[in-house]
Protein backbone atom coordinates (compact mmCIF):
# COMPACT_ATOMS: atom_id res chain seq x y z
CA UNK A 1 0.00 0.00 0.00
CA UNK A 2 1.58 3.27 -0.68
CA UNK A 3 1.15 6.19 1.31
CA UNK A 4 0.99 9.92 -0.04
CA UNK A 5 4.43 10.17 0.98
CA UNK A 6 5.68 6.80 -1.49
CA UNK A 7 6.26 4.75 1.36
CA UNK A 8 5.61 1.41 1.43
CA UNK A 9 3.60 0.39 4.32
CA UNK A 10 2.88 -3.61 4.83
CA UNK A 11 -0.80 -3.74 6.09
CA UNK A 12 -1.62 -6.67 8.03
CA UNK A 13 -4.49 -8.57 6.71
CA UNK A 14 -7.29 -8.83 9.87
CA UNK A 15 -8.86 -12.09 9.88
CA UNK A 16 -12.45 -12.58 8.49
CA UNK A 17 -14.95 -14.04 10.86
CA UNK A 18 -17.63 -16.08 9.64
CA UNK A 19 -20.66 -15.90 11.60
CA UNK A 20 -22.33 -19.08 11.71
CA UNK A 21 -25.91 -19.37 11.21
CA UNK A 22 -28.07 -19.88 13.85
CA UNK A 23 -29.30 -23.43 14.49
CA UNK A 24 -32.86 -24.00 13.22
CA UNK A 25 -35.49 -26.89 14.56
CA UNK A 26 -35.49 -29.56 12.94
CA UNK A 27 -39.24 -31.49 13.15
CA UNK A 28 -38.82 -34.67 14.23
CA UNK A 29 -41.59 -37.01 12.24
CA UNK A 30 -44.65 -37.73 13.93
CA UNK A 31 -44.74 -40.85 15.33
CA UNK A 32 -47.85 -42.67 13.78
CA UNK A 33 -49.80 -43.88 16.22
CA UNK A 34 -53.74 -44.35 16.10
CA UNK A 35 -53.90 -42.76 12.36
CA UNK A 36 -52.41 -46.04 11.23
CA UNK A 37 -55.26 -47.50 13.00
CA UNK A 38 -58.14 -45.90 13.81
CA UNK A 39 -60.11 -46.97 16.90
CA UNK A 40 -63.69 -48.84 16.03
CA UNK A 41 -66.35 -47.19 17.56
CA UNK A 42 -68.32 -49.48 19.53
CA UNK A 43 -71.63 -47.73 18.99
CA UNK A 44 -71.65 -48.24 15.43
CA UNK A 45 -72.58 -51.75 16.06
CA UNK A 46 -75.51 -51.10 18.67
CA UNK A 47 -77.89 -49.92 15.72
CA UNK A 48 -79.16 -46.77 18.16
CA UNK A 49 -81.77 -44.58 17.76
CA UNK A 50 -83.90 -42.45 19.07
CA UNK A 51 -87.81 -41.72 18.64
CA UNK A 52 -88.81 -37.73 18.01
CA UNK A 53 -92.15 -37.91 19.03
CA UNK A 54 -91.89 -39.56 21.99
CA UNK A 55 -92.01 -37.63 25.23
CA UNK A 56 -89.11 -38.71 26.37
CA UNK A 57 -86.23 -36.80 26.31
CA UNK A 58 -83.41 -37.31 23.25
CA UNK A 59 -80.58 -37.51 25.77
CA UNK A 60 -82.61 -40.37 27.92
CA UNK A 61 -83.36 -41.99 25.57
CA UNK A 62 -79.32 -42.38 24.17
CA UNK A 63 -78.51 -42.67 27.96
CA UNK A 64 -80.90 -45.99 28.09
CA UNK A 65 -79.73 -47.13 25.01
CA UNK A 66 -76.09 -47.27 26.10
CA UNK A 67 -76.62 -48.19 29.78
CA UNK A 68 -78.46 -51.39 28.56
CA UNK A 69 -75.28 -52.10 26.27
CA UNK A 70 -73.28 -51.93 28.91
CA UNK A 71 -75.25 -54.24 31.11
CA UNK A 72 -75.25 -56.64 28.86
CA UNK A 73 -71.98 -56.52 27.80
CA UNK A 74 -71.83 -54.83 24.26
CA UNK A 75 -69.74 -52.36 25.31
CA UNK A 76 -67.23 -53.88 27.87
CA UNK A 77 -64.86 -52.39 29.80
CA UNK A 78 -62.21 -50.46 28.57
CA UNK A 79 -64.11 -49.77 25.80
CA UNK A 80 -63.55 -46.19 23.85
CA UNK A 81 -66.72 -44.29 22.41
CA UNK A 82 -66.30 -42.38 19.45
CA UNK A 83 -66.23 -38.94 19.13
CA UNK A 84 -69.24 -37.07 20.50
CA UNK A 85 -69.56 -35.42 17.16
CA UNK A 86 -69.72 -38.17 14.75
CA UNK A 87 -72.56 -40.11 17.10
CA UNK A 88 -74.62 -36.71 17.44
CA UNK A 89 -74.23 -36.58 13.07
CA UNK A 90 -74.92 -40.37 12.87
CA UNK A 91 -77.70 -39.73 15.11
CA UNK A 92 -79.08 -36.92 13.66
CA UNK A 93 -78.56 -35.22 17.03
CA UNK A 94 -77.17 -32.12 18.24
CA UNK A 95 -73.69 -32.30 19.89
CA UNK A 96 -74.64 -30.80 23.15
CA UNK A 97 -77.53 -34.06 23.83
CA UNK A 98 -75.19 -36.25 23.02
CA UNK A 99 -72.69 -35.04 25.46
CA UNK A 100 -75.80 -34.96 28.11
CA UNK A 101 -76.44 -38.17 27.80
CA UNK A 102 -72.85 -39.43 28.16
CA UNK A 103 -72.25 -36.86 31.19
CA UNK A 104 -75.38 -39.04 32.72
CA UNK A 105 -73.66 -42.17 32.57
CA UNK A 106 -70.43 -40.51 33.28
CA UNK A 107 -72.03 -39.27 36.69
CA UNK A 108 -73.81 -43.05 37.10
CA UNK A 109 -70.39 -44.65 37.36
CA UNK A 110 -70.40 -46.49 33.97
CA UNK A 111 -67.81 -43.85 31.82
CA UNK A 112 -65.28 -42.43 32.80
CA UNK A 113 -63.86 -39.30 30.52
CA UNK A 114 -59.92 -39.39 30.96
CA UNK A 115 -57.95 -36.68 28.84
CA UNK A 116 -55.90 -37.37 25.81
CA UNK A 117 -57.99 -40.86 25.80
CA UNK A 118 -61.49 -40.47 25.68
CA UNK A 119 -64.60 -41.19 27.24
CA UNK A 120 -64.41 -45.10 28.10
CA UNK A 121 -66.34 -47.50 29.73
CA UNK A 122 -65.90 -48.37 33.07
CA UNK A 123 -68.09 -51.33 34.89
CA UNK A 124 -71.65 -51.90 34.52
CA UNK A 125 -73.60 -51.48 38.07
CA UNK A 126 -74.13 -54.70 39.93
CA UNK A 127 -77.87 -54.86 40.03
CA UNK A 128 -78.54 -57.64 42.63
CA UNK A 129 -81.98 -59.38 43.62
CA UNK A 130 -83.25 -59.28 47.03
CA UNK A 131 -83.15 -63.46 47.38
CA UNK A 132 -81.34 -66.15 48.87
CA UNK A 133 -78.00 -65.96 46.79
CA UNK A 134 -74.46 -64.84 47.38
CA UNK A 135 -72.69 -61.95 45.98
CA UNK A 136 -69.73 -63.93 44.46
CA UNK A 137 -72.77 -66.29 42.50
CA UNK A 138 -74.34 -62.88 41.65
CA UNK A 139 -71.26 -61.07 40.36
CA UNK A 140 -70.24 -63.98 38.19
CA UNK A 141 -73.86 -64.51 36.83
CA UNK A 142 -73.19 -61.21 35.60
CA UNK A 143 -70.00 -61.67 33.80
CA UNK A 144 -67.92 -59.56 36.37
CA UNK A 145 -65.32 -61.90 37.29
CA UNK A 146 -65.60 -62.02 41.34
CA UNK A 147 -62.05 -61.70 43.20
CA UNK A 148 -61.98 -62.10 46.99
CA UNK A 149 -59.07 -61.06 49.41
CA UNK A 150 -59.48 -62.57 53.25
CA UNK A 151 -58.64 -59.41 55.70
CA UNK A 152 -59.33 -62.13 58.43
CA UNK A 153 -60.30 -65.69 58.80
CA UNK A 154 -60.43 -66.36 62.82
CA UNK A 155 -62.60 -67.61 65.79
CA UNK A 156 -63.37 -64.72 68.33
CA UNK A 157 -66.52 -64.28 71.54
CA UNK A 158 -69.78 -63.75 69.98
CA UNK A 159 -70.65 -59.94 70.59
CA UNK A 160 -74.34 -59.03 72.11
CA UNK A 161 -75.46 -58.82 68.67
CA UNK A 162 -73.75 -61.80 66.99
CA UNK A 163 -75.09 -63.63 70.19
CA UNK A 164 -78.84 -62.47 69.34
CA UNK A 165 -78.64 -63.28 65.68
CA UNK A 166 -77.05 -66.63 65.66
CA UNK A 167 -78.96 -67.75 68.66
CA UNK A 168 -76.00 -68.83 71.24
CA UNK A 169 -74.86 -67.52 74.37
CA UNK A 170 -72.93 -63.94 74.45
CA UNK A 171 -69.72 -64.75 74.76
CA UNK A 172 -69.55 -68.12 72.70
CA UNK A 173 -66.94 -68.78 69.94
CA UNK A 174 -68.07 -68.01 66.75
CA UNK A 175 -66.08 -68.23 63.40
CA UNK A 176 -65.31 -64.83 61.63
CA UNK A 177 -64.29 -64.54 58.03
CA UNK A 178 -64.08 -60.50 57.06
CA UNK A 179 -63.56 -60.64 53.15
CA UNK A 180 -62.94 -57.76 50.57
CA UNK A 181 -64.83 -58.48 46.99
CA UNK A 182 -63.88 -57.28 43.85
CA UNK A 183 -64.90 -57.43 40.07
CA UNK A 184 -62.97 -56.96 37.75
CA UNK A 185 -60.14 -56.16 39.76
CA UNK A 186 -62.02 -53.22 41.65
CA UNK A 187 -63.26 -53.24 45.09
CA UNK A 188 -67.09 -53.59 45.37
CA UNK A 189 -68.18 -54.72 48.66
CA UNK A 190 -66.30 -55.27 52.40
CA UNK A 191 -68.22 -58.63 53.78
CA UNK A 192 -68.01 -59.55 57.90
CA UNK A 193 -69.47 -63.33 58.37
CA UNK A 194 -70.07 -64.71 61.47
CA UNK A 195 -70.80 -68.64 61.47
CA UNK A 196 -70.70 -71.09 64.65
CA UNK A 197 -67.86 -72.58 65.67
CA UNK A 198 -67.08 -75.86 63.99
CA UNK A 199 -70.01 -75.26 61.62
CA UNK A 200 -67.48 -76.26 58.67
CA UNK A 201 -64.15 -75.80 57.08
CA UNK A 202 -63.36 -72.31 56.57
CA UNK A 203 -60.02 -72.65 54.64
CA UNK A 204 -58.45 -69.37 53.96
CA UNK A 205 -57.48 -70.44 49.90
CA UNK A 206 -61.16 -71.77 49.61
CA UNK A 207 -62.50 -68.73 50.91
CA UNK A 208 -60.11 -66.45 48.55
CA UNK A 209 -61.39 -69.38 45.28
CA UNK A 210 -64.92 -69.57 45.42
CA UNK A 211 -68.62 -67.85 47.41
CA UNK A 212 -69.17 -68.69 51.17
CA UNK A 213 -72.58 -69.94 50.08
CA UNK A 214 -71.19 -72.38 48.06
CA UNK A 215 -68.73 -73.76 50.64
CA UNK A 216 -71.41 -74.28 53.00
CA UNK A 217 -73.68 -75.95 50.32
CA UNK A 218 -70.77 -78.17 49.94
CA UNK A 219 -70.37 -78.87 53.44
CA UNK A 220 -74.15 -80.49 53.12
CA UNK A 221 -76.17 -77.65 54.63
CA UNK A 222 -79.21 -76.36 53.16
CA UNK A 223 -80.08 -72.62 52.96
CA UNK A 224 -83.71 -72.21 53.40
CA UNK A 225 -84.40 -68.78 54.20
CA UNK A 226 -82.85 -65.41 55.59
CA UNK A 227 -84.12 -62.25 57.25
CA UNK A 228 -82.55 -58.99 55.85
CA UNK A 229 -82.51 -55.33 56.29
CA UNK A 230 -81.12 -53.44 53.82
CA UNK A 231 -80.14 -49.67 54.51
CA UNK A 232 -77.44 -46.63 53.52
CA UNK A 233 -74.88 -44.83 55.36
CA UNK A 234 -71.49 -42.47 54.68
CA UNK A 235 -68.31 -44.55 54.94
CA UNK A 236 -66.28 -44.48 57.39
CA UNK A 237 -62.03 -43.66 56.67
CA UNK A 238 -61.24 -47.45 56.94
CA UNK A 239 -64.21 -48.25 54.80
CA UNK A 240 -63.18 -45.89 52.11
CA UNK A 241 -59.45 -47.13 51.74
CA UNK A 242 -60.83 -50.15 51.63
CA UNK A 243 -63.38 -50.01 48.74
CA UNK A 244 -61.49 -47.14 46.71
CA UNK A 245 -64.13 -44.26 47.85
CA UNK A 246 -63.59 -41.07 49.66
CA UNK A 247 -64.76 -40.47 53.19
CA UNK A 248 -68.40 -39.57 53.62
CA UNK A 249 -69.52 -41.61 50.36
CA UNK A 250 -72.36 -42.95 50.71
CA UNK A 251 -72.66 -46.81 50.84
CA UNK A 252 -75.05 -49.59 51.14
CA UNK A 253 -75.49 -51.34 54.22
CA UNK A 254 -77.02 -55.04 54.35
CA UNK A 255 -77.44 -57.11 57.27
CA UNK A 256 -78.30 -60.71 56.74
CA UNK A 257 -79.02 -64.14 58.95
CA UNK A 258 -79.20 -67.24 57.21
CA UNK A 259 -81.31 -69.95 58.41
CA UNK A 260 -81.04 -73.98 57.21
CA UNK A 261 -83.72 -76.59 56.59
CA UNK A 262 -84.06 -77.19 60.05
CA UNK A 263 -84.70 -73.51 61.41
CA UNK A 264 -80.72 -73.06 62.72
CA UNK A 265 -79.16 -70.18 62.08
CA UNK A 266 -76.03 -70.87 60.07
CA UNK A 267 -74.68 -67.40 59.42
CA UNK A 268 -74.43 -63.74 60.25
CA UNK A 269 -73.53 -61.25 57.69
CA UNK A 270 -72.46 -57.17 58.38
CA UNK A 271 -71.79 -55.73 54.77
CA UNK A 272 -71.24 -52.44 53.18
CA UNK A 273 -71.21 -52.07 49.30
CA UNK A 274 -70.13 -48.85 47.41
CA UNK A 275 -73.49 -47.33 46.33
CA UNK A 276 -71.68 -46.34 42.68
CA UNK A 277 -71.49 -49.38 41.62
CA UNK A 278 -74.10 -51.26 43.67
CA UNK A 279 -78.02 -51.84 43.73
CA UNK A 280 -80.57 -53.99 45.13
CA UNK A 281 -83.47 -55.27 42.89
CA UNK A 282 -86.69 -55.04 44.51
CA UNK A 283 -90.40 -56.96 43.17
CA UNK A 284 -93.58 -55.28 44.23
CA UNK A 285 -96.27 -57.32 44.10
CA UNK A 286 -100.27 -56.74 44.72
CA UNK A 287 -101.86 -58.69 47.22
CA UNK A 288 -105.55 -60.32 45.77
Amino acid sequence: MLCPDNRTVRTTELPVIISRDYARPVSKPVAKAAQDKPVKDPTVALRLGVDRSSPVPLYFQLAQQLEAAIERGALTPGSLLGNEIELAMRLGLSRPTVRQAIQSLVDKGLLVRRRGVGTQVVHSQVKRPLELSSLYDDLEAAGQRPETRVLRNTVEPASAEVAAALGVAEGDEVHLVERLRLAHGEPMAHLRNHLPSGLLDLDTERLEATGLYRLMRAAGLTLHSARQSVGARAATAEEGALLAEPAGAPLLTMRRTTFDDTGRAVEYGCHVYRASRYSFEFQLLVRP
